[in-house]
């Protein structure tokens, strides 16, 4: 699989780096090289990029309020020298963020996970010849910079705390934590087997199996049922209650 990157950053010498970086990686072609997001906003509209390496401090258009602007199929890896980037990056959707100065082997580990999410994503969305695509099984988190494979059957309920969201599944007994909003969550989960019970709560409908004095429990776990939510859980329970 090859991938179309892009390098942004206002700084020839890092420029010319990331070029080397480049092309060093065999699954990397380069589609632009440029010293500015205004500029690459521009370059991006003719050469579309799957991987876009940006820096973030830039003169006329920092790499944060640019990543905004990008096609939402195009991933992105900040480059920076500040580590407190890194939950900003998190919240425009960056895969990965390299720390300057960095080498060769850090670039090639963030590139390597960009290549495996690319890789996931295809497998996912592919079906074979002749044959309808399944419905989505998995899921694909990042948690602490690593893609994580959740499968749907396999999650409890999920918690919302701020930025943040704990995933609870059946087979880990530490939940995974991973920065998305619960209304990321929620529009990511098929609704025919996930649903949300309160503002910091959604249930798998499979898997809510006690049900006491109208909260669910999972083991020693009680979800409450917010009055929001309520009419449309009762709803679900009345047509499967005997």
């Amino acid at each position: 699989m090859t991938l179309n990157c892009a390098i942004v950053d206002d700084e020839p010498l890092a420029l010319d780096l990331l070029e080397s970086y480049v092309r060093r990686t065999p699954y990397l072609n380069l589609v632009g090289r440029y010293s500015s997001a205004v500029a690459a906003m521009k370059g991006l509209e003719q050469h579309k990029a799957d991987l876009l390496f940006l820096d973030i401090q830039m003169p006329e258009l920092d790499g944060l309020e640019f990543a905004k602007t990008v096609n939402a199929d195009t991933r992105i890896v900040f480059t920076t020298a500040f580590s407190h980037y890194a939950v900003d990056g998190y919240r425009v959707n960056a895969l990965d963020y390299l720390l300057k100065p960095f080498g060769y082997k850090d670039f090639r580990e963030a590139s390597d996970r960009a290549l495996e999410w690319f890789t996931l994503k295809n497998t996912q969305t592919q079906a074979p010849e002749g044959e309808a695509p399944q419905a989505e099984e998995c899921i694909y988190v990042k948690s602490e910079y690593k893609l994580i494979q959740i499968y749907l059957s396999d999650i409890l309920y999920i918690e919302g705390l701020k930025d943040y969201v704990k995933i609870y599944t059946e087979s880990n007994p530490r939940p995974i934590l991973s920065l998305c909003s619960m209304k990321s969550m929620e529009e990511r989960l098929p609704s025919d087997r996930f649903m949300r019970v309160h503002r910091s709560y959604i249930v798998s409908k499979q898997q809510a199996r006690v049900i006491d004095r109208g909260r669910i429990v999972f083991g020693k776990a009680t979800i409450p049922v917010s009055d929001s939510y309520k009419q449309e859980w009762q709803a679900f329970l009345n047509e499967r209650a005997l």
